[in-house]
């Protein structure tokens, strides 16, 4: 069984990463909260409904680790 997986080896320090991580608890926290989800299918519109809102206001990501950054930590173009 083990032939049927692909492992993709990602670092930690990923900006995609850092996105989702970002997302699920900006959803957790603006969606979900602390109330009680009944199902499945409630928890699924209540997302759908939340995701929609969210992406009508096209909110963005503010980055604040420059390319500059990148390269100096990531010593790229040094020899």
């Amino acid at each position: 069984i083990w032939n049927r997986f692909t492992i993709h080896y990602t670092p930690k320090h990923a900006s995609w990463l850092n996105q989702a991580e970002i997302e699920i608890g900006i959803l957790s926290r603006q969606c979900l909260d602390k109330r009680r989800i009944k199902d499945i299918d409630m928890l699924r519109q209540q997302v759908k409904l939340w995701n929609k809102e969210v992406n009508q206001r096209k909110l963005k990501i503010n980055w604040k680790f420059t390319t500059k950054d990148a390269r100096k930590k990531f010593k790229y173009g040094k020899k």
